[in-house]
């Protein structure tokens, strides 16, 4: 019998569907990365943590997700994805009442390791499949770029309002500020993300349709899609795109430091402008979408990894002096919008490398078990790479790091494109 996915199913509309994948998708990782991406400096002050004792306590979770990702995909293959997401959602909103109480580093590490399981296992191939199956055989970059745009635009609003919260919470006058103040004002932010994860699941259990699965009884406790897999050299290719992209996404979470550290500003306007360049992944990943249904992702891809590889460049090379602000600002904002236009399709190459749908989601298990190591090693590495030359210096050898990496999905987009499919 065909699969009955998602877009046949005439109860529930279409932009009600996207719209629930949407929300999910975002709000699974606000605890975990939106509080420490927006609230940094705050966050660290809160816990008496360094950069490189935060980003320790943060492997864990990379390590949790990494174990999680394959199991995952084939949970995918099997079971319904509204079961899996709400599920997900749920568990996920409970850890914030932990995180809120501010656990030392092994407490840290736990929570973290929690959420590696809670986030992906019964989520994220889940989520996956079903905007593969919504986009059909003809719209993958739109459905992509839809769902991670979409993300971005309930990410940027949901950060915006957690900084007016931040904001609140805290004294007007900066200078007065003191450890309680930035307690209090951390734990209303993250019971916020709580709460708001909470609200996705309901969203998703009441609105995403059941679908029914390719999978045959016949095929429950084997792993036909695993061999299958493993010896596409297309799939390890994307592998190597995402994980190179991705290292250019947690780029980003230094940005506020950045901005306190280099640039002079104070927590709360880098909170500001991190969350109000947030709005752009919105842009950016639609874009990046509708213009892959026309000339590849792949195309897409590689020059969005040009722009960002000449960016960072640029940032390494100018020392922040007043003649130069304008420029770092622009190279910031390149930044932007090449990271969040290969986050917009890079998923998209499941369907334009012909992977079979019916391993969709084992698929995605493997590109992700390879693609999200960064969660094991970027915050330990990219804390290490700034502490160690306090300033500039170390922001210089954090671009030169993110240049590399860039560099290299350079050549991997370049490898798929060449490859015959």
């Amino acid at each position: 019998m065909p699969e009955k996915d998602l877009k046949s199913n005439k109860h529930t509309p279409r932009w009600l569907v996207i719209i629930c994948l949407i929300l999910a998708g975002e709000m699974i990782f606000s605890l975990p990365f939106h509080v420490p991406r927006f609230f940094r400096p705050t966050l660290l002050d809160v816990l008496n943590m360094s950069n490189a004792e935060f980003g320790d306590a943060f492997a864990l979770y990379g390590i949790m997700a990494m174990l999680s990702y394959i199991p995952g995909g084939m949970i995918a293959d099997r079971i319904s994805a509204r079961k899996l997401i709400a599920f997900s959602l749920v568990a996920t909103a409970f850890g914030g009442i932990f995180f809120a109480l501010f656990p030392g580093q092994i407490g840290l590490a736990l929570i973290f390791g929690y959420w590696g399981i809670t986030t992906v296992l019964l989520l994220w191939a889940a989520m996956i499949r079903a905007t593969r199956e919504w986009g059909g055989e003809l719209a993958q970059g739109k459905a992509f770029g839809l769902l991670d745009g979409g993300r971005g635009l309930v990410g940027a609003g949901a950060a915006s309002l957690a900084v007016i919260l931040l904001a609140y919470v805290l004294p007007e006058n900066i200078e007065a500020i003191n450890l309680e103040n930035r307690t209090s004002a951390m734990r209303s932010v993250i019971y916020f993300y709580s709460l708001a994860t909470f609200g996705a699941a309901i969203m998703v259990w009441f609105f995403i349709p059941d679908s029914k699965l390719e999978t045959k009884k016949s095929e429950f406790g084997k792993f036909p899609g695993i061999k299958y897999v493993l010896r596409n050299p297309a799939v390890w290719l994307q592998a190597l795109v995402v994980i190179c992209a991705y290292v250019g996404y947690k780029g980003l979470d230094y940005y506020t430091t950045y901005a306190v550290d280099i640039l002079g500003m104070d927590e709360v306007l880098a909170a500001r402008y991190m969350s109000n360049a947030s709005y752009l992944r919105a842009f950016s990943a639609v874009a990046a979408g509708f213009i892959a249904d026309r000339i590849t992702s792949r195309r897409v891809i590689g020059i969005s990894f040009t722009l960002v590889l000449i960016s960072y460049i640029i940032l390494m090379l100018l020392y922040p002096e007043p003649k130069y602000m304008n420029i770092i600002y622009a190279n910031l904002i390149f930044t932007f919008i090449a990271v969040y236009a290969l986050r917009g399709v890079y998923f998209a190459l499941i369907g334009e490398t012909r992977v079979r749908s019916r391993y969709t989601g084992t698929a995605v298990g493997l590109i992700s078990v390879i693609g999200f190591t960064p969660d094991i090693f970027f915050y330990s590495a990219g804390g290490r790479i700034i502490d160690a030359a306090p300033g500039f210096p170390g922001f210089k050898n954090y671009f030169l790091f993110l240049a590399g990496f860039a560099l290299i999905g350079m050549l991997a987009t370049l490898a798929l494109w060449y490859r015959k499919n």
